[in-house]
């Protein structure tokens, strides 16, 4: 499955759909946000039939970001069935996040 962009508008239909969702929340000039793109990418490809990822940017969608109480970036949070399960504050190898991910899949 692709790497999925959400906005403000589009943020409940993208993780409220049941089944296990990653969202990244990051900006475009984080180091440690650009970093983790890559591992996003290799996990997409290893697990992408069974997580869906979305990215949302902070500065164009500070509600998301808000409502979920990200102070800093990058911020990753699992749903499961539409509800935070997990949170993962800074830049995390790809064994420590798919040791996260792994465990609501």
């Amino acid at each position: 499955m692709a790497i999925v962009n959400a906005t403000d508008n589009t943020f409940s239909q993208e993780v409220e759909q049941g089944g296990t969702v990653l969202v990244d929340f990051w900006a475009p000039w984080c180091g440690p946000c650009k970093m983790i793109a890559p591992v996003l990418e290799q996990i997409d490809g290893e697990v992408g039939s069974k997580l869906k990822i979305v990215k949302v940017n902070v500065d164009d969608n500070p509600d998301s970001a808000g409502r979920f109480g990200v102070m800093s970036i990058p911020t990753l949070i699992v749903f499961k069935d539409g509800q935070p399960v997990d949170k993962v504050i800074g830049f995390q190898p790809k064994e420590a996040l798919m040791a996260t991910v792994g465990k609501h899949l």
